[in-house]
């Protein structure tokens, strides 16, 4: 059993994601190789910048292959819930909290890479496995819940509106 938390993607988003690791892979290496290469044959590599940034640029796209294979890996395909009755994963959820109507916050319930990056979407996320995704998960709109806070403070929300993310 893995450590990894299961991530809920769209059949979309899991698509895009493993095209993006495919090409990181393949064309990704070879171009930052290539980069490696050429900037060692220019000479001294303690002052050689170009080097210096194509190894950092290395590391990062390394990084990034280790998180989409973890994250492909426990994937969860599904479908946004249309008309959902209940907050699910790959919902818009809008909360108040403690009584007051006025204080909402609406956010994705599930993973940024739910959201294409080309998106002007600007939405907040919340993992189903935060303590606050963790809470409203299942429960349906006017379901008032508590959940404990990193500071270990107890807040309650109700929720408010549960709709398909983009909706």
């Amino acid at each position: 059993m893995t450590d990894q938390p299961i991530t809920w993607l769209t059949q979309e988003a899991f698509d895009r994601l493993s095209a993006e690791l495919e090409y990181l892979k393949s064309d990704g290496r070879t171009t930052v190789t290539a980069k490696i290469a050429q900037s060692r044959e220019e000479g001294d590599l303690s002052e050689n910048g170009g080097y210096h940034a194509a190894r950092e640029e290395q590391g990062h796209q390394e990084s990034r292959i280790r998180q989409l294979t973890a994250m492909l890996e426990n994937a969860q395909v599904g479908e946004a819930p249309v008309g959902a009755k209940a907050v699910a994963p790959g919902a818009e959820v809008t909360v108040y909290y403690d009584g007051d109507k006025k204080d909402t916050d609406t956010f994705l319930l599930g993973s940024r890479e739910l959201i294409d990056v080309d998106d002007s979407v600007d939405v907040e996320v919340f993992s189903p496995q935060s303590p606050l995704g963790a809470a409203i998960l299942g429960h349906k709109v006017g379901d008032t819940v508590g959940y404990r806070a990193p500071n270990g403070r107890t807040i309650k929300v109700t929720v408010a509106k549960v709709q398909a993310f983009g909706a």
